[in-house]
Parts: C-alpha cells; structure tokens; sequence
C-alpha cells in the first residue's frame, strides 16, 4: 500500500523560509493531483496549495499566495512546498494527500491518501 511522509518541518523565524517534501512509498498508477492541507490549533484544517500530477497545474489559497511554491518530481514520486516569507500565522502541522480521481483539487475531502503531517512553527 502506498504511503506518503512528509518531511521538512521545524522551527523558523518570521521571514524566514522552508522547504516541505512529501515523498510516496511506490506507484503503481500516477493521481490525479497532491496537495498540502495545514491544521493550526484549534482551527479547522484549510487547503494551501495543490498540483495536478500531468501538466502541472497549480492551486493556491489566498493566504499562500505569492510567497508559497508547491511542485512535483514525477520520476522521484515527490512533491515539495517551498514556504518563503513566513509569518506566525502559517504554523500549523503540514499534511501532504493525494487525490486519484477528477475533481476539485481545493477539498480536503476529495483526497484518498495523507500522511502523517510535519510540524512548522514561525516564531514572531
């Protein structure tokens, strides 16, 4: 069964940046689409970027915009958030998911697979 780990997380200033991989066990057939979801406490968790597997396609949350990059290695079966200019808001536990099927890439639900999520924390 394919499993996805996320790795990267830490301790940041404000400012700062840094990098979130998710890498997948194996694949036998490529999704439709990754994505990153964040949960801070006591909050619900919210969608910060996705990207379609064939031809790129990118997505992002109006909170991220701008200063968050997330991209894919298709032959290394990984995805990557680059976080640039951090804020204190952004801490959260990061998830990585994956989506097999069509659909709207935005929706937590839609998503089959996640991993175990990375801790970001952005000091002010």
């Amino acid at each position: 069964q394919v499993q996805l780990v996320e790795s990267g997380g830490g301790l940041v200033q404000a400012g700062g940046s840094l990098t979130l991989s998710c890498a997948a066990s194996f694949r036998a057939f490529n999704p439709y689409a990754m994505a990153w979801f964040r949960q801070a406490p006591g909050k619900e968790r919210e969608f910060v970027a996705a990207i379609k597997w064939s031809g790129g396609s990118t997505y992002y949350a109006d909170s991220v915009k701008g200063r968050f990059t997330i991209s894919r290695d298709n032959a290394k079966n990984t995805m990557a958030l680059q976080m640039n200019s951090l804020k204190a808001e952004d801490t959260a536990v990061y998830s990585c998911a994956e989506k097999r099927r069509t659909g709207p890439v935005t929706a937590a639900a839609h998503y089959d697979l996640w991993g175990q999520g990375t801790q970001v924390t952005v000091s002010s």
